[in-house]
């Protein structure tokens, strides 16, 4: 079984704080891994009271006009599938690049290995202003 810590970084300096989930496979497609990590995201944020602290991929504008605010009403659950969706377009597209230890993951259907103490590095990728 092998601990995998995600780590959110952006190339304009901010990091957020890592969290880590157990993993029992050694090897996984791309793919599924960031599959898990917006299905426990998601889970994550659909079971919270308060705004949970971290998402891969921000609920879209519709899903967030459809919640409402959340102190004054219960938030609709986010789909994950959707996420999902939303977050294999953003790799194809460049929004964000894999490190998987030292090592980019340049395709979604790459697999990478997992070790007992893995750290997944999301580095999304912020445009240039004028370029």
């Amino acid at each position: 079984m092998a601990t995998v810590t995600f780590v959110d970084e952006s190339t304009a300096g901010a990091r957020t704080p890592a969290w880590a989930l157990q993993i029992f496979e050694e090897r996984l497609t791309l793919r599924e891994l960031i599959r898990r990590r917006i299905h426990q995201e998601v889970a994550e944020y659909n079971a919270a009271t308060p705004a949970p602290r971290r998402l891969l991929v921000l609920p879209t504008s519709t899903e967030r006009a459809l919640n409402g605010d959340p102190a004054e009403q219960p938030r609709r659950r986010v789909n994950p599938e959707r996420q999902v969706a939303l977050a294999e377009q953003a790799f194809t597209r460049n929004g964000f690049v894999v490190l998987v230890g030292d090592r980019q993951v340049e395709e979604l259907d790459d697999e990478v290995d997992l070790s007992r103490d893995t750290e997944v590095t999301f580095l999304k990728l912020v445009p240039l202003v004028g370029g």
